[in-house]
């Protein structure tokens, strides 16, 4: 990512939230305020939301992945993962945990719009990008709610250990981690570092994350290398791929036993009313992603 502000993905993931709020009905996700935090018009919003390569966007001045904002099956995905995320975490404070853990929270808004009082929230992000975020929150008259705490780490050299619980995160109590869009930008060793740290966590513990499935065929390997190599063109490579069965073996071996893991189009399909748009073949973008909840 880039060491002086958001990274592309933590934009383009903004951008998508943003413009499914203009596009898509239903709306999957209800987020008011991630326009408000980009900067951007409704206008601005089209002209991006248009197919074509990439321009800047934003009053940041950088490029977005106009391909994230414009394919409708990507754009679903940004909306119901996160609100997938939201719904976990709503139930686990109905279930009486007081901690929410955003890991690689980027332009996320679940903070600013927390409908659980008592609910403490805690923001990790690469320190850029929370710079950059922060500054954003207080050019658009986002208020940063009390209950919030910006914990600055970089995944593959700080602790993570460290950098939370000195930001107030309390070890012995349980706890929701939401980890979202980071994982397959990881080392293997880094990604089963951060849920070894969660297996950690006093029960009840919860962590809902994404990955990329490693490809069974020539033709996917050759689509996923292809992907790895735009992703790796713009300074973000991927790193981490797995299998179900294998993910679900690592995350047993570390105490979770109740694990939930769907294909991409099954998740966005749940939250669209019964549409068959995505009852045959997966779009090709979305083939190789899904989506985890985890428990113990």
């Amino acid at each position: 990512m880039e060491h002086e502000g958001p990274s592309r993905t933590a934009l383009t993931t903004a951008y998508a939230r943003a413009y499914h709020q203009i596009a898509d009905r239903p709306t999957i996700l209800t987020d008011p305020l991630a326009a408000r935090l980009l900067g951007i018009t409704v206008d601005e919003l089209i002209e991006v939301g248009k197919p074509g390569p990439d321009r800047p966007g934003g009053d940041a001045g950088l490029g977005v992945l106009r391909m994230g904002v414009s394919d409708r099956s990507r754009r679903l995905f940004f909306a119901a993962r996160g609100r997938f995320a939201e719904d976990r975490v709503a139930e686990a404070v109905a279930a009486g945990v007081r901690q929410a853990v955003i890991l690689g929270a980027g332009l996320d808004t679940f903070a600013y719009r927390n409908p659980h009082p008592g609910l403490r929230v805690f923001e990790v992000d690469h320190p850029a990008t929370q710079t950059w975020k922060r500054q954003r929150l207080a050019r658009a008259s986002i208020d940063v709610p009390e209950r919030l705490r910006f914990v600055p780490v970089d995944f593959e050299t700080d602790s993570l250990a460290t950098q939370l619980e000195s930001s107030g995160f309390i070890r012995s109590d349980p706890a929701v981690f939401v980890w979202l869009g980071v994982v397959f930008y990881l080392t293997p060793e880094a990604a089963r570092s951060t849920l070894e740290y969660i297996a950690g966590q006093t029960a009840p513990a919860e962590v809902v994350f994404d990955y990329l499935r490693s490809a069974d065929t020539d033709e996917d390997r050759a689509r996923l290398q292809e992907r790895s190599d735009r992703a790796k063109a713009v300074g973000e490579p991927w790193f981490s791929y797995f299998t179900p069965d294998g993910i679900a073996a690592e995350l047993r071996a570390l105490g979770f036993t109740d694990i939930d893991d769907r294909a991409a189009t099954e998740l966005i399909a749940g939250y669209l009313d019964g549409s068959t748009e995505f009852s045959g073949k997966p779009p090709q973008a979305l083939r190789p992603v899904r989506i985890l909840r985890a428990s113990r």
